[in-house]
């Protein structure tokens, strides 16, 4: 088992049967959670960047809460660690107004899951990465692999500043300190602060993008649980 499967593992054995389902059930109460709707409309915006038909990857699809959202695709897989949720996911919320000619849900680690390069127009990640997963240089390595030619990854992260974080004195004092460290001091500062890549803020996204994305769109967001940050980048070299 590799190290990087433990997140896989935990996620597994935190999803189980009991809460897929409650978590199915909180899905169809969508229409009264504003950010989700708008998680909706921002990734249906993305898709709309693009000429349609696209193939397009969810990593960390959970329950497929928005997989209705997405339009102009041709075919769409779901990739999760948790076998409940993957089976919630074939009966997911608007499942009526999916019009996915191919679908395919499977369980993987998203950190050691194969697919062939080239395969998606789109890999999109929403309340995952920089949260229950790091989001790291190897990860970006994949997905970058994973991408078309001019293809997009679109994803949430955890903002450090998010009122949801446990404002420790430790942390406090980090994020007063952090202005004035430089070189390996600072790296290992903001280590701490971004819990090994558990958070991520403009500067993380930035560093770990910029060499082979393009960022179309860098934004702020306020959901019911944390400071986000939404990030929709082009993969350089189209």
């Amino acid at each position: 088992m590799s190290a990087d499967s433990v997140w896989a593992v935990r996620a597994a054995s935190l999803y189980d049967l009991a809460y897929a389902k409650r978590y199915r059930a909180h899905d169809d109460e969508f229409q009264s959670s504003g950010p989700c709707r708008e998680f909706a409309e921002w990734l249906g915006g993305v898709c709309a960047r693009f000429s349609p038909p696209i193939d397009v990857l969810d990593l960390g699809c959970g329950t497929g809460r928005y997989f209705w959202a997405l339009t102009g695709v041709g075919s769409l897989v779901g990739l999760d660690a948790s076998a409940a949720m993957l089976e919630e996911a074939k009966r997911p919320y608007n499942a009526d107004r999916i019009a996915v000619p191919s679908l395919s849900l499977i369980q993987g680690d998203l950190l050691s899951h194969r697919f062939e390069a080239a395969r998606f127009d789109l890999v999109y990640s929403i309340g995952v990465l920089a949260e229950h997963v790091p989001l790291d240089e190897a990860l970006v390595a994949r997905v970058v692999e994973w991408l078309k030619p001019g293809g997009r990854f679109a994803f949430t992260t955890v903002h450090p500043a998010s009122p949801s974080i446990p404002r420790t004195l430790s942390r406090r004092a980090g994020e007063w300190i952090e202005p004035a460290t430089f070189g390996a001091a600072r790296r290992n500062l903001r280590g701490r602060l971004l819990a090994g890549g558990l958070y991520a803020d403009e500067e993380r996204v930035h560093k770990l993008l910029d060499s082979r994305f393009a960022i179309e769109s860098l934004e702020r967001f306020v959901s019911e649980a944390h400071l986000h940050c939404l990030c929709v980048a082009r993969k350089a070299g189209a």
